[in-house]
């Protein structure tokens, strides 16, 4: 059994590294050449528009993730051995987001690119979905429901940008809009939940 309130405490950690490490790669390409004028300059930051969607997107993945964990609660101090290293495991996916995020920015019209992201946050979705099946004696409340449906629709948007990068390479990511319904989808499954006693 190992204590709880360690594994959160690396876990915070390790959210807020990866945070900071996405703004690593929006910077002005250094072979560019220097603007010399308000237009170059604008021209310039408008030209990092294809590093700046991966950017929000991953910074909105890892912030509302980080979010929902901190709201998942346990009456258990302790978790066991299969919780502890799905953690690691998903903390590691978490780490990888900060390289998939320069990838997708440098490379979006690459199939290998869009795959890779969805990959990295399907695999990171999947990751907390079993966290949360692991999670001794959890609290099953309305965050609860909605952090499981929250998981199964951005797995789903991934597993669906992953596909469509083969085939419209370059415009998969919006697959990933699907994430925006994921509040309603989870506001129609309670409607249609068995209470529980």
């Amino acid at each position: 059994m190992y204590p709880k309130n360690r594994l959160e405490a690396l876990t915070d950690g390790i959210f807020a590294v990866a945070l900071t490490l996405l703004v690593l790669d929006l910077r002005m390409p250094e072979d560019a050449a220097q603007p010399t004028d308000e237009a170059s300059l604008v021209r310039a930051l408008f030209a990092l528009a294809p590093k700046f969607l991966p950017y929000l997107l991953s910074f909105y993945v890892l912030g509302l993730s980080w979010l929902s964990l901190i709201k998942l609660r346990s009456h258990s101090e302790m978790v066991g051995a299969g919780y502890a290293k799905t953690c690691l495991v998903y903390l590691l996916l978490v780490t990888l987001l900060p390289f998939s995020t320069v990838v997708m920015g440098r490379f979006t019209a690459y199939t290998a690119a869009t795959a890779l992201y969805a990959a990295n946050i399907g695999l990171s979705a999947a990751a907390g979905y079993t966290l949360m099946s692991l999670l001794p004696d959890p609290v099953r409340d309305e965050h609860w429901l909605d952090r499981r449906v929250s998981l199964v629709v951005l797995l789903v948007s991934c597993v669906l940008t992953f596909a469509l990068s083969f085939v419209i390479q370059g415009n998969a990511l919006w697959a990933l809009a699907l994430n925006v319904g994921a509040g309603r989808v989870a506001r129609w499954y309670r409607r249609f939940e068995t209470p529980r006693s």
